[in-house]
């Protein structure tokens, strides 16, 4: 049995998280680590595993219960739960969850207050609505992808954080967040449909301003913030390794002219007529040295120079160790710590891995008037 504690400021929520991958289980990680008790609905039987139970971080904090929810009974245990709990996540394309007979107007009839979340790429109406899509699909059509990457090569993407997680999960977290303080105050559940393009599209927000004005380009490594001011941008160092310079405040810019030792006009900083050559100053000076020199010439000061760090190399970072922003597994891995933090919870802690349907027995004893027993007997 996983023994979590629901502690933290979400303590006394309910969530029904239906097994998928990526943005619902994050999001359903992250309500666990503010303490709701998320029940996750895993399939009898696994597909391929992408990640060993006992490595997958996002499990953490939830209670595993197994159904085979194309068995009607199944289907009932999981309704009498949506009669007591406040929220459903689910990652399901659109009209799989109501030919299961768990689609919202369900859901509703047995609890008019509850909160259906819905986690899409595309969303649950649009011509693409119904299509196959992954988040670098998604973070394409919503613009996102465009600007990134080397101006004499292909567009770049940063893991699939900015599309699953940045403009998916995320945004799914806030969206059931905010329609359950309306049904707290109205007494009506309501339908969050998050789409990863509306998501990955609202984080451009800062961009399309930017863009509006002319300070933005289409084409990468021409602007302030996509690599294109030398002040803004990555170096390799002598060993291999790379460097971050986000130096944009002015009073930073002329730090790190002083400790590169470059003889250059800091008034001349957004003069764009200099940066290549800027540029290409700031890679032999980087070049010079490893990665280990300059973290520690420039660790502390305010020159907005930091060293790009691996997992692993984060996880004994003084400031991140400092912060417990990474943490060691049991299974000897890593995770993530709590964000944000809470001053009412200093000392809040992950849950532990939940295994697969280890909780099946005592949550449906819990929560339904049917038993595991009855499940297995077919």
């Amino acid at each position: 049995m996983t023994e979590n504690v629901s502690t933290g400021p979400l303590a006394g929520l309910r969530v029904i998280e239906l097994a998928g991958i990526g943005p619902v289980p994050h999001a359903g990680m992250l309500l666990a680590d503010l303490g709701a008790e998320v029940v996750r609905i895993d399939r009898p039987t696994p597909g391929p595993p992408k990640i060993a139970n006992d490595h997958d971080v996002t499990r953490r904090g939830k209670q595993s219960i197994t159904l085979d929810l194309k068995d009607p009974r199944a289907r009932e245990a999981v309704l009498q739960m949506v009669d007591t709990f406040d929220i459903l996540l689910e990652g399901n394309r659109p009209g799989v969850t109501e030919r299961l007979g768990l689609g919202p107007e369900d859901c509703f009839a047995r609890n008019p207050r509850i909160i259906y979340g819905r986690m899409t790429g595309w969303g649950q109406s649009g011509p693409l609505a119904s299509v196959a899509g992954h988040d670098i699909n998604y973070i394409s059509i919503a613009g996102a992808l465009r600007g990134s990457g080397q101006a004499d090569g292909a567009p770049q993407f940063a893991l699939n954080l900015l599309g699953d997680y940045g403009g998916g999960s995320l945004y799914l977290v806030v969206g059931v967040l905010a329609a359950l303080q309306e049904a707290q105050r109205t007494g009506h559940g309501q339908v969050v449909d998050t789409a990863i393009v509306d998501g990955a599209a609202h984080l451009l927000g800062n961009f399309m301003g930017m863009r509006n004005s002319g300070m933005q380009s289409d084409v990468p490594q021409q602007s302030l913030l996509d690599g294109g001011a030398p002040f803004y941008r990555v170096y390799e160092t002598s060993d291999g390794e790379y460097m971050s310079v986000g130096a944009i405040e002015p009073q930073f810019f002329k730090l790190v002219l002083a400790m590169l030792d470059v003889d250059f006009d800091p008034a001349r900083q957004h003069d764009r007529s200099t940066w290549a050559s800027l540029g290409e100053v700031f890679k032999e000076r980087f070049l010079s040295n490893t990665r280990g020199h300059w973290s520690a010439l420039f660790d502390g000061t305010d020159a907005c120079v930091a060293p790009i760090l691996s997992v692993a190399d984060a996880l004994e970072h003084e400031h991140m160790g400092a912060r417990g922003s990474i943490l060691p597994t049991p299974s000897g891995g890593v995770q993530p710590g709590l964000a944000p933090r809470f001053s009412n919870h200093p000392h809040a802690a992950p849950g532990q891995v939940a295994a697969r349907g280890a909780d099946t027995e005592r949550v449906l004893k819990a929560h339904t008037r049917i038993t595991a027993q009855e499940l297995a007997e077919g």
